[in-house]
């Protein structure tokens, strides 16, 4: 009589965990669900890419969902299949800000050439506003979609600091800083803006210069760091789909799941110290 008790009690409260479990990660999801539409809308707005987040949220799980599957078929291993699920369920946000600071970086390669053909209009002698419609009309994305914002907030009733104020929240770098300051500058106090704007840009091209030196020098310890990252979970792969057997006490032991999480641990540690000294900012 006390065993069935027992085994009743242990059913019961098992079923409650499963039941409080299923409810956490049903709430978790829901969570993660409304925060992943609001950045991704934001994220992707601030590139000039306008699709519907509910759309790419049902994309993301069904790619999640997908990869679990072809995960689970080809290692029968359920702590792979989340792990790599989980990778792609989580993978459009980190996407959304890399596409975010690559149109950053490259809207930092094009301020010079915009400041030079800026001051050379002013030079010419037209104005602030029809010498940002020409470098509008001259240039690429993403500087032509960003000023050429400037001007529509400016025709919607903005002041001008406050567009050019906009425009260094969209792209809060030093360098964009650097321009608005001047810009904002010359149209309160006044002065010879060209050549402002000229030295501005051979400030700005000098910076560039020195950025590239460091990324070369950087870049072998940048390409450790990715394969010091990557070989572990390759190698591990690899023997899996051999077939040793020593793979399989990684996942099935303690002792293996203990040798996971030091693992992952000096990864983490390795990769942030090399970070840590590659990455020089000046």
């Amino acid at each position: 009589m006390m065993l069935i008790v027992a085994l009743v009690f242990s059913v019961v409260c098992l079923s409650v965990l499963f039941f409080l479990a299923i409810r956490a990660f049903n709430q978790a999801l829901i969570n993660y669900e409304s925060r992943f539409k609001g950045e991704v809308q934001k994220n992707m707005a601030e590139i000039f890419l306008f699709f519907d987040p509910v759309q790419l949220w049902s994309a993301a799980l069904l790619l999640c969902i997908s990869c679990m599957l072809i995960a689970w078929i080809l290692t029968l291993n359920p702590f792979i299949s989340c792990v790599i699920g989980g990778v792609f369920l989580f993978l459009p946000p980190f996407t959304f800000n890399y596409l975010k600071n690559k149109r950053i970086r490259l809207f930092n390669e094009q301020l010079p050439s915009m400041l030079s053909t800026l001051a050379a209009a002013l030079k010419a002698g037209a104005g602030v506003q029809s010498a940002l419609k020409i470098v509008v009309q001259e240039s690429t994305a993403p500087l032509s979609q960003e000023f050429g914002l400037v001007l529509r907030e400016q025709r919607l009733g903005l002041s001008f600091d406050d567009a050019l104020n906009n425009l260094a929240i969209r792209m809060p770098t030093e360098s964009t800083q650097l321009v608005v300051s001047s810009l904002k500058i010359a149209s309160q106090t006044g002065g010879n803006l060209a050549d402002a704007l000229e030295r501005v840009a051979n400030t700005l091209r000098a910076v560039k210069q020195i950025e590239g030196k460091i990324d070369t020098l950087t870049s072998q310890g940048k390409f450790q760091a990715k394969v010091m990252i990557c070989l572990p979970f390759v190698l591990m792969v690899a023997l899996h789909l051999v077939g040793f057997q020593v793979i399989d006490l990684l996942f099935g032991t303690s002792n293996g799941w203990l040798v996971l999480g030091v693992i992952i641990t000096l990864e983490i540690c390795g990769a942030y110290f090399i970070k840590r000294i590659v990455s020089i900012d000046i």
